[in-house]
């Protein structure tokens, strides 16, 4: 079955046929417009959610599809302490397809491991975001033609950004791709990450200045400082509005260069910059509704499966990151991978 955790196994040859569908899409939507007759998407939000969530519900609705589910986990089950795993069982008996968003990191692959129909992650926590990253692919393809050999910019969280990480992971796949990572020190990539640009060759800056890089970028990637991650309310308040792009900073940048936020956005995109021809956040959040009717395409073509049986008891977990699916749910087996020459948890990806 093919499910959307993340992109690490997603080919190239399998992006330029999800994209290469897109544009037949965005070209001629009146043909799609029955593709997804007397299919069901059950939509799970158990974080808020505007265009992730809109986007996925409108793609299945424009194929044809149906929609169930829940935006607020307080009015299921899961506000009566229902399992993750009894729901997706539940979710993929009654669906087709399930899309999931949980604050809990690796809650997606846990999904997956229940699950008789294919699951999109719409994000885990502050792991990754694979839809987002497809978004992103889209836009940046649509701009410029190309993503090979771009100067691309991440400013903002690069610790707890989701998208940031997602799209990482996905540009390391393309050729000549240039990395410039501006943050606080305390917001620096994990270290998984910066394991995987060391592992792929490919040419990455750390830095905390916006204005001395921005003449060199193709892409600027914005993103807000996420109050819901932080533990200490007073690190959070110390470190908003640390980048602010505005008209002055725009004028130094390429004629060329497209600005891109996953959004929400906070302060730290002036509005001032709405108008500027080089703002593509706004273009970047309808892309994301079409490339997901395409993905929605490509992962019902698996069809549905019977899951394999899991052992039911409670094994000794071997991760330790507070934010892991598997400190909630117990029953999870513990499963580890590979990254570089360090053993992670395969459902968070940090270090054991």
């Amino acid at each position: 079955m093919r499910h959307i955790i993340s992109l690490d196994e997603m080919t190239m040859d399998e992006w330029h046929s999800l994209y290469s569908v897109c544009e037949q899409i965005m070209a001629h939507p009146e043909d799609f417009s029955d593709r997804c007759r007397t299919k069901i998407m059950a939509s799970l939000f158990y974080e808020p959610s505007t265009r992730t969530n809109l986007s996925h519900q409108a793609a299945m609705l424009r194929l044809g599809g149906s929609v169930i589910g829940f935006s607020d986990p307080q009015v299921s089950s899961v506000s009566k302490g229902e399992t993750l795993k009894d729901t997706i069982i539940m979710a993929s008996t009654y669906a087709d397809v399930v899309v999931m968003r949980n604050p809990k990191e690796g809650a997606a692959l846990a999904a997956s491991l229940y699950s008789s129909v294919p699951i999109i992650s719409a994000g885990d926590g502050g792991h990754l975001h694979p839809t987002q990253t497809l978004t992103d692919l889209t836009t940046i393809t649509r701009y410029r033609g190309s993503i090979d050999g771009i100067n691309i910019g991440f400013c903002g969280d690069l610790k707890n950004g989701r998208t940031v990480h997602s799209l990482i992971s996905a540009l390391v796949k393309f050729e000549n791709v240039n990395f410039y990572l501006i943050s606080p020190r305390e917001l620096t990539i994990p270290d998984f990450e910066r394991r995987l640009l060391k592992e792929h060759n490919c040419k990455f800056f750390e830095i905390t200045g916006l204005d001395p890089i921005i003449p060199v970028l193709d892409v600027l990637y914005m993103t807000r400082i996420q109050r819901e991650r932080f533990v200490d309310p007073l690190e959070y308040e110390r470190l908003k509005g640390v980048y602010i792009l505005d008209k002055g900073k725009m004028t130094r940048a390429k004629k060329d260069m497209i600005v891109l936020h996953p959004l929400p956005r906070v302060d730290e995109i002036s509005g001032e910059i709405d108008d500027d021809p080089r703002a593509g956040y706004f273009e970047q959040a309808r892309c994301g509704m079409f490339i997901r009717m395409a993905l929605i395409l490509h992962v019902l073509e698996s069809g549905r499966i019977r899951p394999e049986k899991l052992a039911a008891k409670e094994q000794p977990q071997l991760c330790h990151n507070s934010r892991c699916i598997t400190q909630t749910e117990k029953y999870l087996p513990p499963m580890t991978g590979i990254n570089g020459d360090k053993t992670v948890c395969a459902y968070c990806d940090k270090e054991i």
